[in-house]
Parts: structure tokens; sequence; C-alpha cells
């Protein structure tokens, strides 16, 4: 039986996590494996908000010859296609859930306001945020961390398609070792790549801590809301 040391969390989900192993578009089969996690979790009593990315169908800084701004503007849109996708999922599963947007578009979601989203949460609603921060040149590790400090949470939560963070890449060298702890300042000086340095930076000044943790496996969601730091890496 699990017993959660947190009360509230935020989430961040990438887009290419709902991608699977397509890398692109939205794999309904692992949206339902994610959502079944969500709710093992919410089932627990823990309150919980999501921030989901749009990679697997735009990455704006990576555009060649458009805008930065327009691109990133597209980059939001795409999220708020993996949003809507996460709600029905976990609707499905009954549970209440409200999308928040950055950027207004009232006919499907709500614009995001700090009480609203914190009530939301209170009365046992999961809060998924969409368009990122609203802002170009920020991404939505910067909106994890960035909400994460406005909801209040107690620990933000990087669901990977890898079990924590290595000092180097476990695909290409199977010596790489994995680290249980981390500071903030080390992501930054050895320059890894689990969120940007902008997002480490605003939860090191807000003190949120960070655990990096494998989506692969449903069980390790589990253990990281109980304190199990064996199933990922906790960065503080």
């Amino acid at each position: 039986m699990y017993h959660p040391k947190y009360k509230r969390v935020i989430m961040k989900i990438s887009g290419e996590a709902l991608a699977g192993e397509t890398q692109t578009g939205i794999n309904q089969d692992v949206v339902n494996k994610i959502t079944d996690s969500i709710k093992s979790v919410y089932d627990l009593g823990v309150e919980i908000a999501l921030v989901v990315g749009g990679g697997n169908f735009w990455r704006g800084k990576t555009s060649e010859g458009m805008d930065r701004t327009t691109a990133d503007h597209m980059g939001m849109l795409a999220t708020v296609i993996n949003a809507l996708a996460i709600q029905d999922a976990l609707e499905t599963r009954e549970i209440p859930v409200r999308v928040q947007t950055a950027l207004e578009m009232s006919r499907i979601a709500e614009p995001y306001v700090r009480r609203r989203a914190m009530r939301h949460l209170e009365k046992g609603r999961i809060v998924v945020f969409a368009c990122g921060t609203g802002n170009p040149f920020f991404s939505t590790d910067t909106a994890v961390a960035l909400r994460g400090a406005e909801i209040e949470a107690e620990v933000i939560l990087m669901a990977k398609n890898i079990d924590g963070v290595y000092d180097s890449d476990p695909a290409k060298n199977p010596n790489a070792k994995k680290f249980s702890e981390m500071k903030y300042m080390d992501i930054i000086s050895n320059e890894l790549q689990v969120m940007d340095n902008t997002a480490v930076t605003l939860c090191k000044e807000n003190k949120i801590p960070i655990i990096v943790f494998g989506i692969e496996d449903p069980e390790n969601m589990l253990k990281v809301i109980s304190g199990d730091n064996s199933a990922g890496t906790i960065i503080r």
C-alpha cells in the first residue's frame, strides 16, 4: 500500500511521451497508460496539476526560416491538442478535469486564473495547464516551474522516457551512472538536459524539488509520490 508524501504536485508530460514509439502525433495506448498511472495517484487523494508539452506536433525553437515568436505560438497551440487528449482520457476514468490555457480560447478551455486553478485542486479536480507560459521564448519546462510556484506545489514531477538522470546517455553507454540525488546547480553546471536553465533557476529560487522518473513503469509514479527516490532522481 502506498502512502503519499506530497499533498499537491505538478507534473510535466512531454509531447514526445504521448507519441510513444511513433514519435509524432498521439498514441492512444500511451495516453491511456499514462492516465491510468495518474488515476492511481489521484485515488490516493493527491492534488494533481499537469503541464503538457507539444513536441509531438511542433517544436518552435527548431523551426528554420520562421519568425521565432510565430513558431512558439504554434507550439502553444500544439500543447492544447495534447491537453484536450489528456482531459478526455481522464474524464473517461471518471476524474473531474479542467484545462486552463495561458492564451485565451474560451470555446474549448478556461483561461488560466491562479485562484481558480487552486480552487479546482482543492475540490479534487485535476488541472491541465496548456500554452506554456503564454509567452514566446519560454519553454514548457519554465511553465511547469512557474505554475508550480504559483499554485504552491510541493514537488515537480518530470515524467520522462528514461528512469532518472544519468551522467551520460544510457542508451549509448551501458555503464552510464544514474544519480539518486542532485543539486540544482549540478544540472546547470554539467549542462544536463533535464530542464532548461531558466526553469531550474526558478525551482531553485522557490525551493521546489524536482523528481525525474520514468513514465514507462506504471509503478514509478506511485513510488515517487510515496517518497521512494529509487524510482527516479531527486533534484533539490
